[in-house]
């Protein structure tokens, strides 16, 4: 066994000290450029389709669309920070959007399928080390995509990018018959006045072996405004958070138990984020009950993935 020198040990300390210090402060930088997507914004959500590979595809219509939300955190530990995202309409109504999770190392991932199945995905600690994983779920806290990277602090730029397959998107999931998949390429870039979630989109027929259908661009920037245009936002949340932190609860419960999960998003003419939202209005109130709530929730719940047995909330 080779014997080592007083120097040798020293130097190896002094690297070790030196990557553990810099590991520090790439992590702070991360969580910094994470958090910085808080707060009020004016969006614009724009999307064109740039190439087809089939000469008699028909290029479908833009789409753009402009919202006032409110993005802000609601869960935050050492290795973990939940944002949620509420939209603000015509300063009277709001709507629960979509939630991001940010884990850090996180070495289990839901990997979108086909057919609104997603499947358990194990990855070594090797391949994360360093980076975070978004994880992206719908109005209901049902599961969309997730996806593992580094966050990049280079030239005054801060950006993380990563590529995950996903259901189609809401303004196309009614409309389009002829892909089942969406593979998205994410980039979320911290600007001076907010943030850009650009995309790169692959629309693809799974079955068997993936056909590309179209690709396309998505622009969607996030323009910060004053805080007091989102108070509705804030307010709303004050009220309805409990319940909605019971939702997650139930949706953990079922995605640890299982490693395979399909789930029935329309069952008998109702969209599951319909029950959902129409309880979460009906269980509003001082007297909240949290486990009545969460065995109303579960049963919702419970009643879209009736068509798969092997499925369990139990």
């Amino acid at each position: 066994m080779m014997k080592l020198t007083r120097q040798t040990i020293l130097i190896i300390l002094v690297a070790f000290i030196a990557s553990s210090s810099w590991a520090q402060k790439s992590k702070k930088q991360d969580i910094t450029s994470i958090k910085s997507m808080c707060g009020c914004y004016e969006v614009k959500f724009n999307f064109a389709e740039t190439f087809s590979p089939k000469t008699d595809y028909e290029f479908h219509k833009n789409y753009s669309a402009g919202a006032l939300e409110y993005v802000f955190p609601i869960e935050e530990t050492k290795n973990k920070i939940v944002l949620q995202h509420l939209l603000v309409i015509n300063d009277e109504m709001i709507i629960k959007h979509w939630r991001q999770d940010w884990l850090y190392e996180n070495t289990a991932l839901y990997t979108f399928y086909k057919d609104d199945t997603w499947n358990y995905k194990k990855l070594e600690s090797g391949e994360v080390k360093g980076q975070w994983t978004q994880k992206v779920f719908q109005v209901d806290d049902s599961p969309r995509y997730e996806g593992t990277a580094s966050w990049v602090h280079k030239d005054g730029r801060h950006y993380w990018e990563a590529v995950a397959d996903a259901p189609l998107p809401r303004r196309e999931f009614s409309k389009r018959k002829d892909y089942n998949v969406m593979k998205r390429r994410n980039r979320q870039e911290i600007t001076a006045n907010g943030w850009l979630h650009e995309q790169d989109n692959d629309k693809i027929l799974r079955d068997g072996a993936d056909e590309l259908i179209a690709q396309e661009k998505g622009m969607n920037q996030y323009i910060k405004v004053t805080e007091s245009k989102c108070q509705l936002a804030n307010d709303w949340w004050a009220k309805n958070n409990l319940y909605w932190t019971d939702v997650r609860a139930v949706w953990d419960e079922l995605f640890a138990k299982n490693e395979t999960v399909k789930i029935n998003m329309k069952v008998a003419g109702t969209k599951l984020y319909q029950r959902l939202f129409e309880l979460g209005d009906q269980l509003n109130g001082d007297q909240y009950d949290a486990a009545s709530s969460k065995n109303q929730i579960k049963s919702i719940i419970e009643k879209h993935l009736q068509d798969n047995p092997n499925l369990s909330l139990k």
